[in-house]
């Protein structure tokens, strides 16, 4: 039933229209089909400056990076020379305290209670890293001891026959070997790499089984190899 418009106001009755959730699926499916929208490239200079800036933001990371690792190894290796030097400070006040110890050991008065303080003090001295060293026979070092006499062989030999056997033009011996600590008069001691003091020692002549030091010669029958099947 068509409505009634007296006033003329309404507008001419047209073509009914399709049903209207049609377009929109078609729509849905136009968008569907054309795919994401395409993002222009930017201009290859413009990619090339990025390439660029990323490469020195990664050697300056990685140049950061080997620094802040040196300075740790720097910093643990400074903690460490300043633990062994104050080590070393505390112990160099006690190298008398041992040296009245090692006295009294050499005439039997460590005894009793007097041992055990002893003991206890060898012990913990060890356990802060305190080394002891010189003995008779050692090669003589000039770098860690301290030499109060030497006596070699032919100065012993002259010292038993007297000026008046010496013969004229006679020849010196030469040593064996280098020169060697035939006596301790003091121990030395060390922490590590800091030497604290030098042992003093007498030093002398090697003795008669040392063979002096040698190239290796092949001409020389010791140094030749055995012959037999190879």
């Amino acid at each position: 039933m068509a409505a009634r418009d007296p006033a003329g106001l309404l507008p001419p009755a047209g073509p009914a229209s399709p049903a209207g959730p049609a377009a929109p699926e078609a729509s849905e499916d136009a968008r569907t089909d054309a795919g994401p929208p395409a993002h222009p490239a930017g201009p290859p200079e413009e990619c090339a400056a990025l390439r660029e800036r990323l490469r020195e933001r990664t050697d300056d990371l990685q140049r950061l990076k080997a620094e802040y690792d040196n300075y740790r190894k720097r910093v643990r290796r400074d903690h460490m020379a300043v633990r062994e030097i104050a080590v070393a400070n505390v112990l160099a006040g006690l190298l008398p305290v041992l040296d009245a110890v090692d006295a009294a050991r050499r005439q039997d008065a460590v005894t009793g209670g007097f041992r055990q303080v002893a003991d206890a003090l060898d012990e913990q001295v060890a356990a802060l890293g305190l080394e002891a060293f010189g003995a008779e026979g050692d090669p003589f070092d000039p770098a860690i001891h301290e030499a109060l006499d030497h006596k070699s062989s032919d100065r012993e030999a002259r010292d038993r026959e007297g000026p008046d056997h010496a013969a004229p033009g006679r020849t010196r011996r030469e040593p064996a070997g280098p020169p060697v600590c035939t006596a301790v008069h003091r121990p030395g001691y060390r922490v590590g790499s800091h030497l604290l003091r030098p042992a003093q020692v007498t030093v002398g002549d090697p003795g008669p089984g040392a063979a002096p030091a040698r190239r290796s010669d092949p001409d020389h029958p010791e140094d030749r190899e055995p012959a037999g099947p190879r």
